[in-house]
């Protein structure tokens, strides 16, 4: 059952990096993100926000062992922790900075409950 939570994890990360990966505009969007005279925010976007989920995942893939998974949870807990702090000192934060939060919490929560158990007793 951990082996089929952490393929589900990693694969969650796969194919919301595709979106930012391969639909930045539409990410940029979903996001509330402008473009703006440059490609740059694009680029940011296609990078932080998509292939680096999706290497982030595969490379869990490839791997395979609670190491790789745990390092999904560690990923997402960043990102957590990235949107905890907007959500205390940026202004009005919405109600889509709450879901976002919420969603990347539970999946660090969940990759590293599932992993960092046997990692630790190794």
């Amino acid at each position: 059952m951990i082996e089929i939570l952490n393929i589900i994890i990693a694969l969650l990360s796969i194919g919301l990096g595709c979106f930012g990966w391969l639909a930045p505009k539409y990410t940029m969007e979903a996001l509330d993100l402008h473009t703006g005279e440059t490609t740059m925010g694009v680029s940011e976007i296609r990078a932080s926000a998509g292939a680096l989920f999706v290497g982030l995942g595969s490379g869990a893939l490839i791997l395979g062992g609670p190491a790789a998974y745990a390092m999904v949870g560690f990923a997402w807990g960043g990102a957590a922790l990235g949107r905890a702090t907007s959500l205390l000192r940026d202004t009005a934060p919405t109600p889509k900075t709450w879901a976002f939060f919420v969603t990347e919490f539970a999946v660090a929560a969940l990759g590293l409950a599932l992993n960092l158990p046997g990692l630790i007793g190794a």
